[in-house]
Order: C-alpha cells, then sequence, then structure tokens
C-alpha cells in the first residue's frame, strides 16, 4: 500500500521524464530514492553545467569527489575484512583492480548508467575517457547523501563487488606495472628509471623505497618488502597520477 501510495505521489509532482529518470536509477540501485535532484545531478556533466542561483556552475563533479572517497572506503574496508592476513600490498593492489578508472568505466555501461548521462555532443566539446566512471562514483556520492552511509555500503558490496568481480580471478590475475610504465614511455619516447632510495631498517620487517622518475621530473614513491615489490608499487602509483593528467 506504501509504494502504491509513493508511485501515486510521483504521478501528481513530476513529469514522465522525471518518472522514467527515477525507476532507472533504482533499477540500477535496487533501492527507492527520495531526492530525486541529487541523482538528476550526480548524471550531469560538466559540459552541461548550469549557473546556480549563487553564481556556482552545477555538475556531478562533487558528488564524484565524494562518490570516490566512500567507493575507496567500503571496497578498502570489505578487503581489509575478507583478507585478514594479507599485507597492505596485496589490500591495495586488489582495491585498484576494482576502482581504477578503466574499470568503473565498463561497470557504468554494464548496470546502464552511461544511458542517463547529461553531457555536450559536439565535435567542439572534449569529452574525457572517464566521464562514465565519474558518473558512478557520482552515483555513489548521491546515494550516500539521500540514503546513508549503510544503503550506500550495501549497493557497493552487492551491486558493485559481489555481481560484477570474482576476487580469486582479481587475485590470480597479476598485473605487472612497471611493464605497462616502461611501455608507455616507449610509446611517448620518454625516459623512465626506477631509483631506490634508503633502506628503512627502523621497522621489523625491512622495507625498500622507490621512486620513478621520468624525463628527469620525480613522479610517485612506492614502498615493498622486496626491490621488486617497491618498484611494482612506484609504478603504480605513478600510472594512476598519469592517468589523472590525462583526464584533466
Amino acid at each position: 500500500m506504501l509504494f502504491q501510495n509513493i508511485a501515486s505521489l510521483l504521478k501528481i509532482f513530476f513529469s514522465k521524464e522525471d518518472r522514467v529518470f527515477t525507476n532507472a536509477i533504482q533499477s540500477i540501485i535496487n533501492q527507492r530514492i527520495y531526492n530525486v535532484s541529487l541523482y538528476k545531478l550526480a548524471v550531469k556533466h560538466s559540459s552541461v553545467a548550469e549557473v546556480n542561483i549563487h553564481g556556482i556552475k552545477e555538475s556531478n563533479e562533487r558528488l564524484e569527489y565524494l562518490g570516490d572517497a566512500v567507493l575507496d572506503m567500503v571496497v578498502a574496508d570489505y578487503l581489509f575484512t575478507q583478507f585478514p592476513f594479507k599485507e597492505e600490498g596485496f589490500l591495495t593492489e586488489i582495491r585498484s583492480k576494482i576502482v581504477n578508472r578503466e574499470s568503473l568505466n565498463l561497470l557504468s555501461k554494464k548496470i546502464g548508467l552511461n544511458q542517463l548521462i547529461r553531457y555536450q555532443k559536439s565535435h567542439q566539446t572534449v569529452i574525457p575517457k572517464s566521464i562514465f566512471g565519474d558518473c558512478l562514483e557520482a552515483l555513489i556520492g548521491a546515494l550516500y547523501r539521500d540514503k546513508g552511509f549503510a544503503k550506500c555500503r550495501k549497493f557497493i558490496i552487492k551491486k558493485i563487488i559481489l555481481a560484477h568481480y570474482d576476487l580469486d580471478e582479481l587475485i590470480n590475475t597479476t598485473t605487472n606495472h612497471k611493464s605497462k610504465l616502461i611501455e608507455w614511455a616507449q610509446k611517448e619516447n620518454k625516459k623512465v628509471t626506477f631509483k631506490v632510495l634508503e633502506l628503512n631498517e627502523s621497522i621489523k620487517k625491512k622495507q625498500f623505497t622507490t621512486q620513478v622518475v621520468i624525463d628527469d621530473q620525480f613522479y610517485e614513491i612506492g614502498y615493498g618488502l622486496s626491490k621488486k615489490k617497491a618498484a611494482q608499487d612506484a609504478a603504480r602509483r605513478t600510472l594512476e597520477t598519469l592517468e589523472e593528467q590525462i583526464n584533466e
């Protein structure tokens, strides 16, 4: 009866377009939503941003920022619980495979979110490749603001991690970040080196530190219990930085 009353109210107060949009979002997150305007903002790319009464262009960028933080925290906590005896490097790599831009772009398309995104479709406007993953993070931000942390966490675990990722497969698929970085550098005609910094012996296990240097410019620092792991960690962090720079 309650849901029937809600449906009746939707017909009275919302246009047909709004009702279609609301149903689409609810189908994706498998929850009823309260604040429709939040989700409409979540799918609004900066290329179609409108100036509000405060003189600020409204787009999904703020919700994306929030959703990114919530997604990272929930995935990190989930992996921390699932793998109680794994070290930080292992957890970081698996989390990176779940929340990296390429994975989020693909997932956004899988759940149909890409069909709802509003952006300027013209040859003059450069749309970043990350638009689909960014929108997914904005959706998470909207859900967090609308329904709270518990409902948002439920969506991330059930509809993202468990529904679209095989953790055993992710674990067995080793990503060679160092090779990927070297391959990128060769294509861009750049010189990449891995500088081994001082060995940290102040902790129980010796920890190696490595920094990536590209054309004499210093990039990210990585850590590991071996020189190889430290180089891989530094390469992974540098690839993430380079991707962010490309998408800016």
